[in-house]
């Protein structure tokens, strides 16, 4: 089972920083070079020099890493961020807008540290997707120069009575110790929880809760395996040391059943077919789907908003020649079903991906090439990409979301999804707990 504890965060000093939303920042996986220059130029102690440091014309290789940690001692010396007294917890609540829809939502969960765990047959932590190899040395690169999580991972927990729901709804209907409202709309509030405080059976509560069973990493994969690195590493040169700081990372916690998580999609445009490969696509597809035409507001009515939940199978189609609402012949694929558990064989990426190879000839080795795959979260974007022919553009196929149980189950089958299956919304900010490895 993992185990999950409280711990002392650096957080921005109000008296240094009056306003918290001038100094958080979107994950650094999610910043574009004009988000980071906005970011950069919105507070000269915005968090974004510490999560994505810019490379500096003349840098040598580590030498945006090293700007970091000058920065951060530097903070700490001058008390922009200060470090908690006591081990505590922090609850958090995001409250926001489904994209494209009017449905509101709030979700609630807790930053802790967590004890890593290497993946495997009765890890208390599970993996749901692979990671890529650059991201993996950058976040390595950055925790080795700073030697602090800046910004959490995201792990699920399945705690069906609702007790955790209620402790967290509980802490959150006293005043908010931080409220911030980010740049797309999302309420962002938080509380700072002594684990030794009037708390302290909430605190303990929460904390055996979410370990009751294993932990599914929704966001962070990358943070997560640098974190194992890091460890690995320390402990080659710390042995003797008992129960190092550095066996923990900063996690968030979210119960995934009791409310609704949202996960949107992301929708698929494929280059390069042809005349040729279109016409095979187009004469192929009653073999895997029942087929509906459907203009482009009908598509757009259909995937662009929360929609439904997903795992139906059932894809939007656009080609310069129309579009299609697609629902799959589901025995029509089990002739080439991947390996891997069923969770993994029903998803819809997986579906997708199977008529994508059986179709068009696009197997996993060409679509992790990156260049006849694309991807966005827009059904506009990826409907006007085809439309205007953008680098090859021929077919954009929609999506619908991948629920969270199904994420969930693909984890605990130890499989891992298709490349850009998931996309867990909001994000949690980075800058409103920082984990020094450190007791």
């Amino acid at each position: 089972m993992p185990e999950i504890r409280p711990f002392r965060a650096l957080r921005y000093a109000p008296d240094v920083v009056a306003d918290l939303a001038l100094v958080v920042a979107p994950p650094y996986d999610v910043i574009g070079p004009a988000e980071q220059r906005r970011l950069l130029d919105r507070h000269p102690k915005n968090v974004v020099r510490l999560d994505l440091p810019t490379l500096e014309p003349g840098d040598e290789p580590d030498d945006r890493y090293r700007r970091a940690a000058r920065t951060l001692a530097a903070w700490r010396s001058d008390g922009t961020l200060h470090k908690e007294a006591r081990p505590s917890i922090y609850v958090y609540e995001q409250t926001y807008r489904v994209p494209g829809s009017g449905v509101e939502r709030t979700q609630r969960g807790f930053f802790g540290r967590l004890k890593l765990e290497a993946f495997g047959p009765g890890s208390g932590v599970l993996p749901h997707e692979r990671t890529l190899e650059a991201p993996r040395e950058d976040r390595y690169r950055l925790l080795r120069a700073t030697g602090v999580n800046t910004s959490p991972v995201v792990g699920l927990y399945d705690e069906a009575s609702g007790t955790s729901a209620t402790i967290l709804a509980s802490i959150a209907s006293r005043p908010a110790g931080s409220d911030v409202t980010d740049d797309d709309g999302v309420e962002h509030r938080l509380w700072h929880v002594a684990a030794d405080g009037d708390l302290a059976d909430d605190v303990a509560d929460l904390l055996r809760l979410a370990a009751g069973g294993p932990v599914t990493i929704a966001d962070g994969h990358h943070r997560y395996e640098t974190a194992l690195r890091y460890r690995d590493e320390r402990r080659m040169s710390r042995s003797c040391e008992e129960d190092p700081a550095f066996d923990y990372l900063l996690m968030l916690f979210l119960e995934a059943t009791a409310e609704p998580l949202t996960v949107l999609p992301t929708h698929r445009v494929v280059h390069g077919l042809g005349p040729a490969g279109l016409a095979g696509l187009r004469e192929g597809l009653p073999t895997l789907f029942r087929e509906e035409p459907a203009d482009r507001a009908g598509l757009e009515a259909a995937f662009g908003g929360a929609g439904s939940a997903g795992g139906e199978g059932r894809f939007g189609l656009w080609t310069r020649d129309g579009g299609w609402i697609l629902t799959a012949r589901r025995a029509a694929f089990a002739s080439a079903e991947p390996t891997g558990g069923r969770a993994l064989r029903e998803l819809d990426v997986t579906l997708l991906g199977s008529a994508l190879e059986r179709l068009v000839g696009l197997d996993a080795a060409a679509i992790a090439g990156g260049e006849r795959v694309t991807y966005t979260k827009s059904v506009s974007e990826a409907i006007d990409a085809v439309n205007g022919d953008l680098d090859g553009a021929d077919a954009a196929f929609l999506l619908e979301p991948t629920p969270v149980a199904a994420i969930t189950a693909v984890a605990r089958d130890g499989d891992v999804m298709p490349q850009k299956s998931t996309y867990f919304y909001p994000k949690a900010l980075t800058g409103l707990v920082i984990n020094p490895l450190e007791w």
